[in-house]
């Protein structure tokens, strides 16, 4: 990612998340991680917290990175009250123009960042990495969005995350970022069997990670509950 730029000795030692996260080389002479006085900011996915994230965060601390790992209450908002949320939280930490903003995302927070972007377009925005983002929405959303279970959890989530064209994930369009999607596609959860068509990793098909306008799109042998840890992924 980034027109004539070489991917970094730390980046070609990497995963596959860390490729497409560094866009260009250290400057001749630099000390190692010198040149990495950018913030990643990591979200994670519906029905998780920030301890999902946790692996990730410290390895791109060790890379070099100033990471926030941000948890929020993902099953008792909506997702525009969850991007307010945001904002306050970056506004204390990550906005400053002189520090490249990046984000690495789990499914939900990959959605998150794409509202967000729309809201509140960062001046400092670098690039973003998304891990089984619903970007054209979720079939098990469709299934279960009227069903005892939406009601028994009362997520109000499930109700924007659908597959449907006036859902939250189909109204944001194309990436205006640059961006990177990893999805899976083995799927060890028994509902995504029965209701995804295609490959899927359980909860995401592939074709709904897809979005219009990234720069990279990978798929890897892994399932949606732990991509994050997945070793071809980071490590």
């Amino acid at each position: 990612m980034g027109a004539g730029c070489r991917a970094s000795r730390a980046a070609a030692k990497g995963g596959v998340l860390l490729r497409l996260l560094v866009a260009c080389a250290s400057p001749a002479g630099a000390p190692e991680h010198a040149w990495l006085d950018e913030r990643v900011v990591l979200l994670h996915g519906l029905g998780r917290s920030e301890h999902s994230m946790t692996p990730l965060a410290e390895y791109l601390a060790e890379q070099g990175y100033r990471v926030t790992n941000v948890g929020y209450a993902s099953t008792r908002h909506s997702i525009r009250e969850l991007v307010e949320r945001l904002h306050e939280d970056l506004r204390g930490c990550c906005l400053d123009r002189d520090r490249e903003l990046h984000f690495v995302t789990h499914s939900l927070g990959g959605i998150l960042v794409r509202a967000y972007v729309a809201r509140h377009p960062p001046q400092n925005l670098g690039r973003v990495v998304m891990l089984s983002p619903p970007n054209k929405g979720s079939e098990l959303a469709d299934a279960v969005r009227d069903s005892w279970l939406a009601e028994l959890h009362a997520v109000p989530v499930v109700e924007e995350l659908g597959t449907d064209p006036s859902s939250v994930p189909n109204r944001l369009g194309p990436a205006s970022f640059e961006l990177g999607i990893i999805t899976g596609e083995r799927s060890w959860h028994p509902l995504g069997a029965l209701l995804i068509e295609g490959r899927n990793d359980g909860v995401v098909s592939v074709e709904s990670a897809r979005l219009e306008g990234a720069r990279a799109f990978l798929v890897v042998p892994s399932d949606h509950t732990h991509i994050m840890r997945d070793p071809q992924v980071a490590v």
